[in-house]
């Protein structure tokens, strides 16, 4: 009998325990989900907002002409949205544009330890080799003064649809992917003093620079969020983290795109009279047309006629020696392409590097004007990728016109804890609870 009342209390006292702990982890979840509906409250007044950012009176926080080029801000904003961003983005999907000839196991120079095909074997880092059977037919095969890689040597290429393996984050980094930019910044270029009398070095680093905000912006706005449930999206921290709380960054975001843009302004006879063949007529007929388009549109003419001016370049009296020693620099960023441990990294940092070398080859390594026998030639990986890397940075102008005042307001409004620490937090004690709750049963 005594047994028996001792057995009854004691799976009493279990209930009770069992619904204490009940009661706790409902405590828990009312408290993750208050929380969580505060911050999902806060983007969904950021994703309401950006329905009519446009609109915004902070969408413009940058104004006025862009330092060292020949265009403000706003009209770069205005003919970027409603003219170049469209064209780029249908042009760079044609056959022609969309495949990329690049080296992709290459022996780094640098560091022989980093050669490997993408750190820790991430999938997110691996490159799509799925190809059409179109045949490819080459250009003028020449080679480029400003990078590393020989355009004239076919045994290692590959051929890489671009639109299999976007630009997006890959789960590169620590310190292999640091010890890039930071050889890239401190031995090749680096950041220019207050005051630095030597516009070429500045242009230089700004460009770099401007290449580095693209590219953290593009791995950003395309993020794993959940690598266990494959959830792709903005990582509007991330971007904030590593731009946008930095005008300098942003600004030579602008500067890199004018450049760029200038050297397909210049290039453009060349550029409208070339063949665009890859096989598929149809295709390579609409991109001779938007190509047209791109390098004839009255209202970019009118715009921003000259979005940079490199004829205030390489002026003085060692002007050759200064351009050489630029382009040596440059040519050693290009060999640190082949140290990027991550395969898909090592892609768009080859092409974009090739595109923003193409750019530097038209603008200072040509000048039919003074001597009409030094003709532009370009081969056809350099036209591939200087046009994609514009695209790049167009998408990049767009998105920071677009989303970045509200992004930095939303990130001012964020406590001072991530929202994904504090979730993590909230996530263990229920974990936490559920295990104490099973182990009674």
């Amino acid at each position: 009998m005594v047994e028996v009342e001792v057995g009854k209390k004691v799976k009493k006292y279990e209930r009770r325990l069992k619904w204490g702990f009940a009661i706790g982890a409902f405590f828990v979840v009312v408290a993750a989900t208050t929380f969580n509906s505060q911050h999902s409250h806060q983007i969904s007044t950021f994703l309401n907002n950006h329905k009519i950012c446009t609109c915004s009176q902070d969408s413009h926080k940058y104004s006025g002409i862009v330092e060292d080029c020949c265009c403000d801000y706003e009209t770069v904003d205005s003919i970027n949205g409603a003219v170049l961003n469209p064209l780029l983005q249908e042009l760079v999907t044609t056959p022609f544009f969309r495949y990329f000839k690049v080296k992709l196991w290459c022996d780094c120079p640098f560091w022989p330890d980093d050669g490997m095909l993408c750190q820790e074997g991430k999938p997110q880092g691996t490159v799509d080799r799925t190809l059409d059977s179109k045949v490819f037919r080459g250009w003028v095969e020449i080679d480029n003064p400003w990078t590393s890689d020989d355009e004239t040597d076919n045994g290692e290429m590959t051929y890489v649809n671009l639109l299999l393996n976007p630009e997006r984050y890959t789960g590169y980094t620590g310190p292999s992917a640091r010890r890039i930019w930071d050889a890239i910044y401190s031995e090749n270029c680096p950041k220019y003093r207050s005051g630095e009398i030597c516009q070429e070095k500045k242009v230089l680093y700004k460009l770099i620079s401007g290449l580095h905000s693209s590219i953290s912006i593009h791995i950003a706005a395309d993020y794993l969020l959940d690598e266990k449930t494959n959830m792709w999206g903005e990582n509007l921290e991330l971007m904030y983290d590593r731009i946008l709380r930095y005008p300098d960054r942003v600004r030579n975001l602008y500067f890199t795109f004018l450049f760029v843009l200038r050297a397909v302004t210049k290039a453009s006879d060349y550029l409208d009279q070339a063949e665009y063949d890859s096989g598929n007529h149809a295709e390579d007929v609409k991109a001779q047309s938007l190509m047209h388009q791109l390098l004839n549109n009255p209202k970019l003419q009118a715009a921003c006629p000259l979005p940079f001016d490199e004829a205030k370049l390489w002026q003085g009296q060692n002007g050759p020696e200064l351009k050489q020693q630029i382009q040596n620099q440059f040519k050693n960023i290009s060999a640190l392409m082949d140290c990027v441990g991550c395969e898909k990294c090592r892609l768009w940092g080859k092409l974009q590097v090739l595109g923003l070398g193409t750019a530097l080859n038209i603008l200072f390594s040509v000048n039919s004007q003074n001597d009409p026998a030094q003709r532009l030639q370009l081969h056809r990986n350099e036209v591939i990728a200087l046009v994609n890397l514009l695209n790049r940075l167009s998408e990049s102008i767009k998105f920071v016109h677009e989303k970045g005042p509200l992004v930095e307001r939303l990130m001012k409004d964020l406590p001072s804890e991530s929202f994904a620490e504090q979730m993590s937090l909230w996530r263990r004690l229920w974990e936490s609870t559920v295990g104490r709750l099973n182990k009674l049963r």
